[in-house]
């Protein structure tokens, strides 16, 4: 089982960042969602971010070596969890940081593929290495980074019952569905997906699958895709999803979709921060991290 844990926090939270009125959240929350990466917004006990419940649940998971890709303007990162470059103890993990820069020309940031790309290319030694890549606003169970360690799959996903997902269903309707065949295998991915589309993606079991960008790698299999990948032409931005069908595509290589039944707290956007507190005060009353 591999040790490397990418997560990718280098985004502009253009959906957070939006005005809107609540008034369920404080002033400083207001500001955070603002001003702040959502990773780093303060939705635990004394203003700890949701970052701290995904590296603990990573360190559960029996990862060792995190990998967090930040933007230019990420030094908050480093303040939380360690000052250095790479090579930062927190808690026994070993955290180190990688920069996801801005093209020339751009105003943001050019998509997760490019995330990715930028930070093999910054730890080379990744792309000789098995490793896991998830998103720093989302919390993942210990359960499901667990499956991506010890899958023997060399490039695979957790695929997760759209049903159990606990998000309005106007939301959920826009998640990309995966279509896998009779061994899970993933065959294609459908980004906002139409309702007359729905039945021809469920799996043998007649559930419809979603990715959440939990993600494992074979380092060496994956970098020419992510060094060639092309631009989505709608959202002008370079995507993993794109980078894993090319690969399978191309080298009829397989991605297993491991498949989980369960809830997946978000903060996309200013209306997740109550829910993702209540979310935590219930199920984590404490960060142990000697648990």
């Amino acid at each position: 089982m591999h040790d490397n844990l990418i997560i990718l926090a280098g985004g502009a939270s253009s959906r957070m960042k939006k005005q809107v009125s609540l008034d369920n959240l404080s002033e400083e929350e207001i500001a955070q969602a603002n001003e702040r990466s959502k990773g780093l917004i303060g939705v635990g006990p004394n203003g700890r971010p949701l970052l701290d419940y995904l590296l603990l649940n990573a360190k559960k998971a029996g990862y060792k070596n995190i990998y967090i890709i930040i933007g230019e303007q990420g030094d908050l990162f480093k303040e939380f969890y360690g000052s250095d470059d790479k090579n930062n103890d927190f808690h026994g993990l070993n955290i180190s940081f990688a920069v996801q820069y801005i093209p020339e020309g751009r105003v943001k940031p050019f998509g997760t593929a490019d995330a990715l790309f930028q930070a093999v290319e910054q730890y080379p030694e990744l792309n000789t290495l098995y490793y896991s890549v998830c998103n720093s606003d989302n919390l993942y169970s210990a359960k499901a980074l667990y499956a991506l360690r010890e899958t023997a799959s060399p490039n695979a996903f957790i695929s997760y019952n759209r049903d159990a997902l606990e998000f309005p269903l106007e939301r959920i309707s826009r998640f990309a569905i995966a279509k896998l065949d009779e061994n899970n295998c993933l065959l294609d991915i459908l980004e906002k997906p139409t309702a007359d589309v729905l039945d021809s993606y469920k799996d043998a079991e007649g559930i419809l699958r979603v990715s959440m960008n939990a993600f494992k790698f074979d380092g060496a299999i994956l970098y020419p895709y992510l060094k060639n990948c092309p631009v989505n032409p709608e959202r002008d931005e370079k995507e993993l999803p794109t980078v894993l069908l090319n690969s399978l595509k191309k080298d009829g290589n397989t991605a297993l979709g491991i498949p989980f039944s369960e809830h997946v707290p978000d903060l996309t956007a200013k209306e997740d921060i109550a829910e993702v507190k209540e979310y935590l005060k219930k199920h984590y009353p404490q960060l142990d991290w000697n648990a």
